[in-house]
């Protein structure tokens, strides 16, 4: 059951900087003691900052190729969570991100949104299924992954800024 006062709407250009704040700060505090400091500090605002503007602004073609942005926000318009879909040429769905702002996290925030998410692939992508990338340190949100029904279909590694490289897992929800 989720005990959050969230609603979930969905995002465009004008989310970009409020969304590159919380996933900055979502980063540090996450990632901290897992990505190496300097990935997490000085510019990495700035970087997100231009990421987010890039992707909500660019043109995908289709709208069957179209990123959907889902933010969660509070009756006052804090925006405390958010969760990024990129359909993909094999037919699966990545949840690109999923971040609830430090402090916020353990409410069902997270919860909320990744429902959304399924509930967005199911509607328009009803033969795809639902895949995440996940740092294999981050324990908390592996553990949040295999709670929520996620499966475990795959390793790797994620690059982040600098270059640093770390292992991952990838997790699946099959097709409604």
């Amino acid at each position: 059951m989720i005990h959050t006062d969230v609603s979930i709407r969905p995002g465009g250009p004008a989310d970009a900087a409020a969304v590159a704040e919380l996933h900055a700060n979502s980063w540090r505090t996450a990632y901290a003691g897992i990505v190496p400091a300097e990935a997490l500090g000085e510019g990495l605002a700035e970087q997100r900052q231009e990421v987010w503007s890039i992707r909500l602004t660019a043109d995908y073609g289709e709208p069957a190729n179209t990123p959907r942005l889902l933010i969660a926000e509070t009756a006052a318009g804090e925006l405390v969570g958010f969760g990024y879909l990129v359909p993909q040429p094999d037919g699966r769905v990545l949840l690109d991100n999923l971040h609830v702002r430090p402090g916020h996290t353990g409410a069902g925030t997270g919860a909320a949104l990744l429902g959304e998410a399924r509930a967005w692939v199911a509607r328009e992508h009803p033969k795809s299924a639902l895949y995440l990338e996940v740092l294999r340190a981050n324990r908390r949100a592996v553990a949040f992954y295999e709670r929520a029904g996620g499966v475990r279909t795959g390793e790797g590694w994620g690059v982040f800024p600098g270059g640093v490289e770390l292992a991952e897992y990838e997790y699946t929800w099959a097709r409604p």
